[in-house]
Order: C-alpha cells, then sequence, then structure tokens
C-alpha cells in the first residue's frame, strides 16, 4: 500500500512539474519599462535638436529660382527677426538645389561660412546642415518635390511643452502574435498627408487575438534593424487618439514565429506636434475594429 501511494505522489508530482505555468508579469517593472521607453522616445524624438517639436516651417520649391529670408516678398519667407530680409536664392535644376546667399548674410556649413553651396543631389544620402542663429534647415525629397526643411532651436513649442498625455499602462495590451509570413514578400501601398502614394515592402503580417477576436496587422520594413514598422488605425481615433492613426515598432519573429505586441508603446505620429511633418498614413487593412486603449493619447490640434 505505502509503494503504491508513492508511485502515486510520483505521478502526481510529474504532471504537476509539466503542466503549464502561469504568465505571471511583474506589473512595476513591466510599468517602469514602458515609461523608460516614452521617456527616451519623447527626449529623441521630440524635444531634442533633432526632434518634431522645432519645426518652424516647411516650404515646397519650383524648379528656378526661390529667394529667402525674412521680407514678405521672398517665394521662402522665413521667420521675422530670424534671419536678414533678403538672405538668399534656392536655385532648383533638374533636382539638384543650390543655395547661393546674399551679400553680407552669413549662413554656415558645419560652423564654415559659405556662399554658393550644392545642398541636394537627387538620389543621394547628401543633406547638409545649413544654419543662421537659432535657425537650422535642411532639403527633404518627397518623391521629388523637394521643400526646404526649417528648425528653431528656440522655438516656443519646445520651451511649452508640458508631455504627452497616455493612457494607464495595461499588460492587456501585451499581447502575442503569429508572424504569417508572405512568400513573395508583398508590397502594400502608403499614402502620405501630401496625397503621395508608394509601395512599401510588406514581409508578413501580425496575427493576434483579444477577446476572443481574430486581427490582423501589416508590417512594413523600413529599414530598421530587427524590428518591424507598424502603422495602424483603431476606433480611439474617433475621440481620444491622433485622427489618422498612431505608429509603433515590434521586434522581428522567434524561431517559432512568435512576435510580442505592444500596444502600450504605441505612439503619435508626427502630424499630431507639427504641421510641418509629412506623415505616412495606416494602410486602410490595419484599421482596427475596437478601440485600443493603450499608448499615446492626441496632442494638440495639427
Amino acid at each position: 500500500m505505502k509503494t503504491h501511494y508513492i508511485l502515486l505522489l510520483a505521478i502526481i508530482t510529474s504532471i504537476a512539474g509539466c503542466a503549464p505555468k502561469e504568465n505571471k508579469i511583474d506589473l512595476k517593472a513591466y510599468q517602469d519599462e514602458i515609461n523608460a521607453w516614452h521617456e527616451d522616445r519623447v527626449e529623441k524624438e521630440l524635444v531634442s535638436d533633432q526632434g518634431w517639436l522645432n519645426l518652424a516651417g516647411l516650404y515646397w520649391l519650383n524648379e528656378g529660382f526661390n529667394t529667402f529670408g525674412s521680407d514678405p516678398s521672398n517665394e521662402v519667407v522665413f521667420p521675422e527677426g530670424k534671419i536678414a530680409p533678403n538672405a538668399g536664392t534656392f536655385v532648383v535644376q533638374g533636382g539638384k538645389v543650390t543655395m547661393e546667399v546674399a551679400k553680407g548674410v552669413e549662413i554656415l556649413k558645419d560652423s564654415v561660412p559659405v556662399t554658393n553651396e550644392v545642398i541636394h543631389i537627387p538620389d543621394s544620402a547628401f543633406y547638409p546642415v545649413m544654419s543662421y542663429g537659432t535657425l537650422q534647415w535642411v532639403i527633404i525629397d518627397r518623391s521629388g518635390k523637394l521643400g526646404v526643411r526649417l528648425r528653431d532651436l528656440n522655438n516656443d513649442a519646445v520651451k511649452n511643452f508640458k508631455g504627452v498625455e497616455r493612457y494607464p499602462i495595461d499588460p492587456k495590451w501585451r499581447v502575442e502574435a503569429r508572424f504569417e509570413k508572405y512568400e513573395p514578400i508583398k508590397h502594400i501601398e502608403i499614402t502620405n498627408i501630401l496625397g503621395q502614394t508608394y509601395q512599401s515592402p510588406c514581409p508578413g503580417a501580425l496575427v493576434f487575438t483579444i477577446d476572443d477576436v481574430e486581427y490582423r496587422l501589416d508590417a512594413v520594413d523600413d529599414g530598421t534593424e530587427g524590428e518591424y514598422y507598424i502603422l495602424f488605425g483603431d476606433k480611439t481615433n474617433e475621440t481620444e487618439t491622433y485622427p489618422s492613426g498612431r505608429y509603433m515598432y515590434v521586434k522581428y519573429p522567434d524561431e517559432e514565429g512568435k512576435v510580442i505586441v505592444d500596444f502600450n508603446k504605441g505612439y503619435n505620429p508626427p502630424c499630431a506636434f507639427t504641421k510641418f511633418a509629412t506623415c505616412p498614413l495606416p494602410p486602410k487593412q490595419n484599421g482596427l475594429n475596437l478601440a485600443i486603449t493603450a499608448g499615446e493619447k492626441n496632442y494638440g490640434h495639427h
């Protein structure tokens, strides 16, 4: 009898050892992780010198001559009091942009004064930053549409920034997904706020379940190492979050094809913070028919 009891106890212990363990999460550690991630995002992407909050202008250039300065008579009018009334001319020729600086005006490139400088070459990673006082500018190219993106390092939007409102951090919105690989890789249409549509590589979809309902999101490979870019919309866009949708990144799937989708890291596109950005919009198929009450809420009225 004693032998049978010992054998039965061994079997029960063995079964208990093989039983799946509940995947518990340390809530405090998780909240600290999300808060640290968000603080880093704010510092790097919003309030730094290269953040979105100091943008002060976006000026589209025409082929030929585009005068610039603070005088309203210029084709490109920089903020009053921030630069000379007539500072120079941007010359656009077949996609190349040359900056001709007016006599007596000191504009810098890498702390060195320039007078006649090529500042954009088509199909190249050549993006020199020009500066005058607290202003900095660079040429941006949106499918051949060339513009001057202007920053003011003393912008009031940075000085007055009080943070971004967020939903409470909730592990419910950290979900495990299955990566459904597309073979061959798909290209999906992404449209930006300028109305320009381009093809983006889509290696697969994230398939997950929330409250017994299955959802899927197409992932975009934007070149970020080890991560996929997700543009998504949901029911909160109608009320509390940015109307055009939000963004997030997810790490590549593991060997079993599993991916963690953490909506607590959902964040606003730059257009929520400034009217001088050219944000991509979520593709239609990435509009979720539920309210994702996680991540950043809307900011301002852009």
